[in-house]
């Protein structure tokens, strides 16, 4: 005779008790879902953003100390950026300001790259000369002198190396990178240009020293202002 096992019911006591038991809890209440908080725009209704800017401060002398080159972060920069968005276009501009000026590097920088939330440096017209790399222009007292374009382009490109001694070769190859060997000027073409340069800057004309042998300097000066409130010449 084969025997069969039957389930085992549990008595209708305690059956009774667990169902009383589990009646007697606490009903447990559900936080509503907050409703989503209203996104905030970068920018005002009617624009769209394009882009944006990072300003880095750091100086040369920082920079060496980190070992690292200028060049070498602005390419490893524009690496990651290409890598991170491909669609997005980069430009680097390096900014440039006379030496010993002091001041953070980068407020500098925000007062080359004209970042309207910096007020920029304003000159007397009384002061003596006024190099203005920003608006090319140099004001003598009240007059505005009769430079053109290339003879700015020289005295700029001397004055943004102030303390050092720039060649006649290095500033025609700054300044005539594209001409062949038939257009491009000589050193003697050089010495022309700075000579109506001094002719035009009048009082201030040795604001330009000639280094025998070697090329010319500029050196800073009580009654030279220099305003570096525009975007450097000297680009990556």
């Amino acid at each position: 005779m084969t025997l069969t096992a039957l389930p085992t019911r549990r008595p209708a006591a305690v059956r009774t008790h667990r169902t009383t038991a589990l009646a007697s809890r606490p009903a447990v209440a559900i936080a509503p879902t907050p409703a989503p908080k209203p996104r905030i725009r970068a920018v005002p209704d009617g624009t769209e953003a394009r882009g944006f800017v990072l300003y880095v401060g750091l100086g040369e002398g920082a920079a060496a100390a980190d070992q690292i080159e200028l060049a070498r972060l602005v390419s490893e920069l524009r690496t990651l950026t290409a890598r991170l968005a491909p669609s997005a276009e980069t430009h680097a501009a390096v900014a440039l300001a006379p030496a010993g000026s002091g001041g953070r590097d980068v407020d500098v920088v925000r007062r080359a790259l004209q970042d309207p939330a910096v007020q920029q440096p304003v000159a007397e017209p009384d002061s003596g000369i006024v190099i203005d790399l920003s608006r090319k222009r140099v004001a003598i007292g009240d007059d505005i002198a009769p430079l053109t374009y290339k003879e700015f382009e020289l005295l700029q490109h001397i004055v943004l190396r102030e303390g050092s001694t720039v060649g006649r070769e290095a500033i025609i190859d700054a300044l005539w990178p594209d001409e062949d060997d038939a257009s491009r000027p000589n050193e003697r073409t050089i010495d022309v240009h700075v000579r109506r340069l001094r002719a035009k800057l009048g009082d201030y004309a040795e604001v330009i020293r000639t280094v025998r042998g070697s090329g010319y300097r500029f050196d800073r000066h009580a009654d030279v202002t220099v305003l570096a409130g525009g975007p450097s010449p000297d680009r990556f």
